[in-house]
């Protein structure tokens, strides 16, 4: 028998190569519907969504505007959360803050996404040189730890939200980039992938159509939850003044102005300090229902 033969028995008996079911992603949303972490999370992070496209039309007053009441007054009404030591009402600055933490966590984990997977995809796919070489540099960057490495970042761009997201960015590539790498170098030598050799597909068409497709569910997993520490780092390089600068209305920040007034004015830092806890919770629960529904081995 001939070698194409035999090449095409054994791409037809593999699962890999045929199609998945037209009800592959029905069964997916099933599952996520099935899964009560899934259901919170995606209604808390939709709330917070809403409250931060929304935050001009819902704050009661503009987050930067001093003396909007007097200075640290106690959550009620109209300041919900009450005031900081300017005026200013918190409330508003929180709504504020969630979309800039929002849009740092997904920026961040974006910068992280793209490069860590581009670099993982020609390391595992390639080897060789190639990989000697990215994983030696990925070496060097993981001998610091994540928070270390986007402080030390900071420190050399500058301080400010811009940066705040290349450095926190920057911190994940390691973590995409040996992801992507061990489920490269896993499914490299799978049937689907030497049939497409086979017929002379190029390689960034082997990458992009045939590999990366199959690889998405633990990269999908992995950038949900990356979304919540990418919010809690730009939030500590916040709170340690090397990310947003006053007034900014980051909840890194707010946590760090009310330090020094937590005995006579609680409310300041704490009010965004479980807005940062509920959200990255909310973002984690739904990373774990992510995981159940798009594992393979939960299938039917």
């Amino acid at each position: 028998m001939s070698e194409t033969a035999t090449l095409n028995r054994r791409l037809a008996a593999d699962p890999l190569t045929r199609s998945k079911p037209r009800n592959y992603y029905t069964q997916v949303l099933r599952r996520l519907r099935q899964s009560p972490s899934a259901i919170v999370g995606s209604l808390v992070i939709t709330m917070m969504v809403v409250l931060a496209v929304f935050a001009q039309q819902i704050s009661p007053f503009d987050p930067l505007e001093m003396r909007s009441g007097p200075p640290f007054t106690a959550p009620g009404v109209p300041h919900l959360m009450g005031t900081d030591q300017f005026g200013r009402d918190l409330f508003s600055r929180v709504l504020y803050g969630a979309q800039l933490s929002l849009r740092i966590g997904i920026i961040s984990v974006v910068i992280g996404l793209f490069i860590g997977t581009f670099l993982g995809l020609v390391s595992g796919y390639y080897g060789g040189w190639w990989d000697r070489i990215i994983m030696r540099f990925i070496d060097a960057m993981l001998a610091f730890p994540g928070i270390m490495l986007a402080l030390a970042i900071v420190a050399t761009l500058g301080s400010s939200l811009t940066n705040v997201m290349i450095a926190v960015g920057v911190a994940y590539i390691p973590t995409y980039t040996r992801l992507v790498r061990s489920t490269v170098l896993a499914n490299k030598e799978e049937i689907y992938v030497l049939a497409a050799q086979s017929v002379g597909a190029r390689t960034p068409r082997i990458l992009l159509r045939h590999i990366l497709p199959n690889i998405l569910a633990p990269i999908i997993v992995l950038s949900t939850v990356s979304i919540g520490t990418a919010i809690i780092s730009a939030a500590s390089l916040g709170y340690l003044g090397l990310g947003a600068q006053p007034p900014t209305p980051e909840w890194g920040l707010i946590l760090n102005q009310g330090r020094s007034h937590m005995r006579q004015a609680w409310w300041i830092s704490t009010f965004p300090g479980l807005m940062i806890m509920v959200t990255v919770f909310a973002i984690n629960m739904l990373g774990d229902g992510l995981r159940d529904a798009l594992d393979p081995r939960m299938g039917e």
